[in-house]
This record gives C-alpha cells, sequence and structure tokens, in this order.
C-alpha cells in the first residue's frame, strides 16, 4: 500500500459481515473492486454507527438533490455476504464520510487503530488509511444491512459480554 493509503474508486461491493458465534463476532467491513478484496476489523458499535452516519447523510442529500434519490432498496436484490480472502488489512480506529458532488458518489475513509507502546522511543508508523468510494444505492444498502447485522447478536443486548448480577 503506497503511503499507507488505498482507495478503491468506485467499489464492486461494499458490505458489513461477522465472523463468529453470537457474543464472540468479529465485525467486518469489506469492499471490492475486480479482483482486488479489502477487509478491515470494525467493532459492534461502529458498524452501528456507520449505518446510522450514512443513513443521516444519504437522506440530507435526498431532500438536497431529489432528483437523483437512490429511493427504497430491496436488501434481497443485493448479495450482502462477506467474500474471500477474509483477511483484514487493520482494525478501525475511526471513520468519515464524504459525498462527491459532481460525482455523486459517497467515500468511507477507514483509519488504522496504531497501538503505542509508551515504553518504547520509537516512533510509531503513521496510520493506513483506505477509502471506499461507491454509489448513493450501495451506500443505502450497507447503511441498512449494517443495522440487520448489528441486531442479530443477542437477545438481550444488555448482556452483550458482561457478568450480570441479579439480586432479590
Amino acid at each position: 500500500m503506497p503511503n499507507g493509503e488505498l482507495e478503491l474508486d468506485p467499489v464492486d461491493f461494499i458490505t458489513v459481515g461477522t465472523v463468529g458465534p453470537k457474543g464472540r463476532r468479529i465485525f467486518h467491513l469489506q469492499a471490492g473492486k475486480g479482483d482486488q478484496i479489502v477487509s478491515l476489523i470494525l467493532e459492534k458499535e461502529q458498524a452501528r454507527a456507520l449505518s446510522e452516519a450514512l443513513r443521516e447523510l444519504l437522506d440530507d442529500l435526498a431532500r438536497r438533490f431529489p432528483e437523483s434519490a437512490e429511493g427504497e432498496i430491496n436488501l434481497s436484490q443485493w448479495d450482502m455476504s462477506l467474500r474471500d480472502p477474509l483477511e483484514p488489512l487493520f482494525r478501525v480506529a475511526q471513520m468519515g464520510l464524504g459525498h462527491d458532488e459532481a460525482r455523486d458518489m459517497i467515500v468511507v475513509v477507514a483509519q488504522e487503530l496504531v497501538l503505542v507502546d509508551e515504553d518504547q522511543d520509537i516512533e510509531p508508523e503513521p496510520p493506513q488509511v483506505v477509502r471506499f468510494w461507491g454509489t448513493r444505492a450501495q451506500m443505502r444498502a450497507l447503511s441498512q444491512y449494517a443495522l440487520e447485522v448489528v441486531k442479530q447478536g443477542r437477545a438481550d443486548p444488555k448482556s452483550n459480554g458482561h457478568l450480570i448480577n441479579y439480586w432479590t
């Protein structure tokens, strides 16, 4: 990856999925262009936040530019499954969104989580950055599907990996 940056413009697909049993699921953000597939690890709450932020951005764009609104997305018409190979490039620290008005494309920007060992005097490498460019329809499908994936967890999310003591 030159200069620690990778750009898929435009993506052929973009999705969120999980690997592992409930309670120990690992969330992945994955996109591909041609034969290049990029997978990133993210937290469940990052997947939820991405879904919500995309929905807000797309709803705002639909109000501002109604002539190019994508309408309802039927997820059954989209292949939102994770693809092989599922080899994560990095764990996501933070994400951002953008819109290129001239091309009417949405970008999801993900930055690598870099852990710093304070005991060492070595300057850490700058974080890697990945940009996934897609259409409004692709991003609407991602938003809807990511929320579905997040909701597929435990029936009682309050017990999400935590011991609960019940006092009588």
